[in-house]
């Protein structure tokens, strides 16, 4: 009878497990991702990547994607609020929070600054460094050559960014620029929509470098030559590719990417995506992901994330006051 009772103890716990792990398995059978830029940007690569890794290792049973471009990501971020869609998650980053420090207008009539208190914060899942680059034939092998040419005449050196004038992009350059004595004010920086477009825009010589993530430079190495990346040491995943740091520049960042969902999510679903993109990162083939796009680790989920997020709307303040943006 006891071994009975014993054998029936472990089947009815083994049957507990197997019937939260499939309810775990099928809550969210399938995400669509909206991405706030074009196709070859931070963004675009980051949900497309999340969403490759969530359905080769099983978690989704499919991802879509959908590129929105307009106003830095406002057009998405409004889409978000407005429809509230379902099984709909946003990427977004750091230029989140700059939104609402540089009280950027959104594209919802009458709403004013939007930011992450208008979405749900479901969690951070990456950091990408900075990274500054220059195309593959240029003159300059390093940031000190751009330095010189630009104290020499500084209307010779244009800087291509993937978004906007006071975003992510753009303080980046301006952090370097910074860091070596000029004024990141008086650096044309030249904004196209999203990486892509931005690298585009360096092959063909409109600019001279470009500043971006290190993650959108990845698939492009056989194009251009990265000067200088915003890490504090040189990473295993591109070893090529100099710091700042170790040429005298002592300029670090790293610009996190995470999921938001649209206002009135469940959280019992917001809660359910977060620790499958946490889940995920345990696989291998997340691993392939990560590796591919020089990325790091940076799981924040739920209540973690939003406290993470406030901190750095301090951090952020203080820093675009620093650099003269506001």
């Amino acid at each position: 009878m006891k071994l009975i009772k014993s054998f029936f103890s472990v089947l009815f716990s083994a049957l507990l497990l197997l019937s939260t792990t499939t309810v775990n398995s099928i809550a969210i059978e399938k995400l669509h991702f909206v991405i706030g830029g074009g196709a070859g940007g931070g963004w675009d690569g980051t949900a497309r990547g999340t969403g490759e890794a969530l359905t080769k290792a099983g978690f989704l049973k499919s991802a879509s994607f959908e590129n929105m471009s307009g106003g830095g990501g406002g057009k998405a971020l409004a889409y978000m609020i407005n429809t509230k869609p379902e099984n709909t998650i946003l990427v977004q980053s750091t230029p989140l929070v700059l939104r609402s420090i540089t009280r950027h207008k959104g594209y919802v009539s009458g709403s004013g600054t939007l930011s992450y208190k208008d979405v749900v914060p479901i969690a951070g899942v990456i950091g990408d460094y900075g990274a500054i680059a220059v195309a593959k034939d240029s003159p300059y092998k390093n940031f000190k050559d751009v330095v010189d040419a630009y104290k020499a005449n500084p209307s010779s050196i244009k800087m291509a960014g993937g978004s906007v004038r006071g975003s992510m992009d753009h303080l980046i350059g301006a952090l370097a620029f910074q860091a070596a004595g000029a004024n990141p004010n008086d650096v044309a920086y030249i904004p196209y929509d999203a990486g892509g477009k931005a690298l585009a825009g360096l092959l063909s010589g409109e600019t001279q470098i470009i500043s971006t993530g290190l993650g959108e430079l990845m698939g492009a190495r056989d194009q251009v030559r990265i000067i200088g990346i915003t890490a504090p040491e040189r990473v295993s995943d591109a070893p090529d590719a100099p710091t700042l740091k170790e040429q005298g520049y002592d300029v670090q960042f790293v610009n996190w990417r995470g999921f938001f969902g649209p206002p009135g999510m469940s959280n019992k679903d917001k809660k359910a995506i977060a620790k499958m993109l946490g889940d995920v990162q345990k696989t291998p083939e997340w691993e392939a992901v990560r590796a591919r796009n020089a990325w790091v680790n940076i799981y924040n989920p739920d209540k973690k994330f939003v406290k993470f997020l406030k901190t750095q709307t301090k951090e952020m303040t203080a820093l675009m006051k620093k650099l003269g943006v506001i």
